[in-house]
């Protein structure tokens, strides 16, 4: 199919789904919000410490570790996780430990990973 088979040649409104799908869109913060989310996700390093916890909790030497990275350099990007709320953190004893923040992002970092390999 050459590219202009996919656009539209009509001038016809359908009004009664623009307005229902007009009612129904969220506020521009909440755009906002989720465009920043999926840009957290777009950088190389944090979907390679995202995959990581998914696996297991993890300390930041271990993530370190797994990624061939400095313990700074991952401290950093979990420090941004954190802040936007896609990772949690516990404290034991000296040490911390990250999960994901909750099964939502699971969810979605799995589903994510389902649909590129697809």
């Amino acid at each position: 199919m050459s590219r202009n088979e996919f656009i539209c040649d009509c001038n016809v409104i359908h009004q009664e789904i623009v307005d229902k799908t007009i009612k129904k869109m969220p506020d521009e913060n909440t755009f906002n919000k989720l465009a920043e989310f999926f840009k957290l996700l777009g950088d190389t390093t944090r979907a390679k410490i995202l995959w990581a916890l998914d696996q297991n909790e993890m300390c930041v030497c271990d993530i370190a570790n797994v990624l061939n990275m400095s313990k700074s350099s991952i401290s950093h990007q979990l420090g941004t996780l954190r802040r936007s709320n896609i990772v949690k953190c516990r404290k034991q004893g000296k040490e911390v430990y990250y999960t994901l923040d909750d099964d939502h992002v699971k969810g979605l970092f799995e589903l994510g990973l389902e649909h590129i390999n697809h």
